[in-house]
């Protein structure tokens, strides 16, 4: 096995990984310098990471395997972790006021939040998701108040768009609960379609509040586009299988990181 800047290729090639698994995506350049190695160096790690199936090279570096483009529909993402979005669900539900609005971003985790909103008193619920806006009015007048955006539907049945970015533009609500298809330390929450992420990053700025909500698998997993970085976040569910030093991060960035 050979070496190079004192490393074992095997320890170069952890080193990348973790990199890889803490940012989402690593440089050619920046582990020449972090690891004192040669550029061909470099490039044969991620040729034989790329192999192993544990990276995917891109122009210029790598990113993670489950980096994507690739939109899941939203029936397909809905048997995933049950139980851990349900766990994830009761403790943002916990958050709510009664008497507020509340808009909800769509996915599966934001979805699993809205079924927990229906009984409280008062609520006013903002969403661009197709299925939470059936859960609400499916309710009747027993349930929240409803206001659909508008817009044109993903795979992942979310609602997106011009029409749905100047309806949200012109609402406040008190708190936005939005998931993600993927969370890094750089790239922040991210997902694989561009025109959801700009209607993301509109229902962030109408809110007072945001709570991202996402399970441990999530970590290290970064979509075609960023919508907010972890700065943004006044709070951060997830579950208590995270690991620690995405525990550390959040910790550090965001304004309050809750385990369940």
């Amino acid at each position: 096995m050979t070496t190079d800047g004192g490393l074992l290729a095997d320890q170069r090639r952890a080193l990348i990984l973790d990199l890889v698994h803490r940012d989402g995506a690593v440089k050619v350049a920046d582990l020449v310098d972090q690891l004192g190695v040669s550029d061909m160096t470099v490039r044969r790690d991620l040729d034989a990471l790329a192999r192993a199936g544990r990276v995917r090279k891109v122009y210029g570096g790598a990113v993670a395997r489950t980096a994507s483009a690739e939109e899941p529909a939203f029936e397909a993402k809905t048997t995933l972790a049950p139980a851990t979005k349900a766990a994830l669900a009761e403790a943002a539900a916990a958050q709510v006021q009664p008497g507020t609005v509340v808009a909800v971003s769509a996915g599966t985790t934001a979805y699993a939040v809205a079924a927990r909103l229906l009984d409280i008193p008062g609520l006013t619920v903002v969403t661009n998701s197709l299925p939470v806006a059936e859960l609400v009015r499916a309710r009747g007048d027993n349930g929240p108040a409803l206001l659909l955006t508008g817009g044109a539907p993903t795979r992942s049945a979310a609602l997106v768009g011009p029409l749905a970015d100047q309806a949200i533009r012109s609402l406040h609500a008190d708190l936005l609960i939005i998931g993600a298809h993927g969370v890094s330390e750089r790239a922040g929450l991210t997902t694989p379609n561009l025109a959801e992420a700009q209607t993301n990053r509109a229902l962030i700025a109408s809110a007072h509040r945001t709570i991202a909500v996402a399970d441990h698998t999530k970590w290290g997993v970064v979509g075609l586009s960023s919508f907010a970085a972890l700065t943004d976040l006044d709070c951060f569910i997830t579950d208590q299988a995270l690991p620690a030093d995405a525990r550390a991060v959040l910790t550090e960035s965001c304004a309050e990181l809750l385990l369940v």
